[in-house]
């Protein structure tokens, strides 16, 4: 029986997408047992994979070296009898742990000199390996094997569970009104400015979606907190409030926030994290793309409309718009999005 170790990529979206690999591992390698080394914070998110057998915490910071610490960790694993150790981040640190915890067949994509770390080489052919989720799956099929997926809708979806009883904790604790549909807008993207359409924009959304009947979440980390306020300020909702608008930014945790998503019918986002765990729970994802691309990130899910202007400019895959002026995000409209406003939400 295959035992496998899969060495975890260090930001949501990618850990989510990394599912699509799991659930190939599954089909391929029936009763397979997949054990994923990941950062701490990313182990909810794994717990509401059923392929997952147990998430292992890498105590590294993201871009920590620790070569120390790695090493160690991967001398504690050599017992655990993997067969397989897949590695997903083409870093030379990340390849470290299979290495010394001497699993015998240790795959990656080559790159970073990582000759002796992994043996199990596979060449990255950009053309056909354009998305991340596919670079994710290729390196679970048999070496050699060419793919031949066309799009990424041919590829294994991912699909978090979602805890009923933590829905129902959640509703009661936040103060939810659940009597109006609800819309989930997140204003973050991690990666940088260039990726996040204007705040403004999300404000005048909101207004029109509760102009429509809709109620709005704003969800995000403690760092949205502001961008929640902006967007919330002067239509907020809560316990004893009238207003439909609620700013949960930073009154979640990441598990809640998959709980939180699967009770809305759309969800407004950026390219981010959050745009992917949306996908996986199966809410209707209206995905904004500024700097980056949908054809590279897409969210993978067949439910979803794509905004993207593809100007001349873009995708620059910047953190911060070159040219100064974010074209690419300005130039779509809350009227683009909103119900009976020429959108499609």
């Amino acid at each position: 029986m295959s035992n496998i170790l899969v060495v975890g990529p260090s930001w949501v979206g990618d850990m989510v997408m990394a599912q699509s690999l799991f659930k190939l591992l599954h089909q391929r390698h029936p009763g397979c047992t997949i054990d994923v080394l990941a950062p701490a914070w990313s182990h909810p998110i794994l717990k509401r994979m059923p392929e997952v057998n147990q998430a292992l915490e890498l105590p590294l910071g993201h871009g920590q070296l620790g070569l120390k610490t790695r090493w160690q960790l991967g001398k504690s694993l050599a017992g655990q009898g993997y067969t397989q150790a897949i590695v997903l981040p083409r870093s030379w640190k990340s390849a470290l742990v299979p290495f010394a915890a001497r699993i015998p067949q240790r795959t990656g994509f080559l790159g970073e000199q990582r000759y002796v770390l992994l043996n199990d080489r596979r060449p990255l052919h950009r053309q056909s390996l354009d998305q991340t989720v596919k670079r994710f799956v290729a390196l679970g099929l048999a070496k050699g094997e060419q793919p031949d997926w066309g799009d990424s809708a041919n590829i294994p979806q991912p699909q978090l569970r979602v805890d009923p009883i933590n829905q129902q904790r959640l509703v009661a604790e936040l103060g939810l009104d659940l009597s109006r549909p609800a819309v989930a807008l997140m204003p973050g993207a991690e990666y940088g400015p260039a990726k996040q359409w204007p705040l403004d924009s999300f404000r005048k959304l909101a207004q029109q979606l509760v102009q429509q009947g809709r109620q709005v979440w704003v969800l995000g980390s403690g760092k949205d907190q502001a961008a929640g306020q902006h967007i919330a300020q002067g239509q907020e909702g809560g316990a004893g409030q009238s207003g439909f608008v609620f700013n949960l930014c930073g009154r979640t945790q990441l598990a809640d926030t998959v709980d939180l998503l699967a009770l809305t019918q759309q969800a407004v986002t950026n390219d981010s994290g959050l745009m992917h765990v949306a996908a996986a729970v199966g809410t209707q994802v209206h995905a904004i793309y500024g700097s980056s691309s949908p054809a590279y990130t897409p969210p993978l899910t067949a439910n979803k409309v794509v905004h993207y202007l593809g100007l001349e400019c873009s995708p620059c895959f910047k953190r911060t718009c070159p040219l100064g002026h974010l074209d690419c995000l300005r130039g779509i409209k809350p009227s683009d999005i909103a119900p009976g406003q020429g959108g499609r939400l």
